[in-house]
């Protein structure tokens, strides 16, 4: 004797039943976009990097969800942008994010859901120098050109001699 087939309805869309979308959707942003794109990171902060006391408030002069979080007990508070990858941001719109006083990171969403951290400052900032074998690499390569450099000019001055 078969089971009766019992039809399964399909389960409601899990990201609208979250308790951090509905908190940031009672944020009321401006666009959808910015909003999905916030829950993305957040997922993202929270669930794969492990981040700590993560939270979103709204940003009233660029009407975005911003988060702020810390990467591990102990470090700083991050202030997270969220932001879907085409839109915009102009000069305004980062000054008031950096205004906060924490470290800010942007982060582009594309629209496959593929998220691009990028740290922002208050100017600019000396990249750090390479780490791993290109760094080794490099310095060879300017081992070699000094010593061809310093062999050139010897044989500059015997030939002038």
């Amino acid at each position: 004797m078969s089971a009766p087939l019992v039809e399964k309805t399909p389960p409601a869309n899990w990201i609208l039943q979250h308790p951090a979308y509905r908190q940031m959707e009672a944020l009321e942003p401006a666009d959808r976009a910015q909003l999905h794109a916030a829950f993305l990171v957040y997922m993202d902060l929270t669930e794969v990097r492990r981040w700590t006391e993560v939270s979103c408030m709204k940003s009233p002069e660029l009407r975005v969800i911003l988060l702020e979080g810390k990467e591990k007990d102990g470090a700083p508070v991050h202030t997270i942008l969220p932001l879907p990858a085409h839109q915009s941001l102009s000069h305004s719109s980062i000054c008031s994010v950096l205004d906060r006083g924490f470290p800010v990171l942007l982060c582009a969403v594309a629209s496959d859901s593929t998220l691009v951290y990028q740290r922002l400052t208050d100017g600019l900032v000396t990249p750090d120098p390479p780490v791993g074998p290109f760094q080794d690499l490099d310095r060879r390569q300017h081992r070699k050109r000094r010593q061809h450099s310093v062999q050139q000019h010897r044989e500059k001055t015997r030939s002038k001699s």
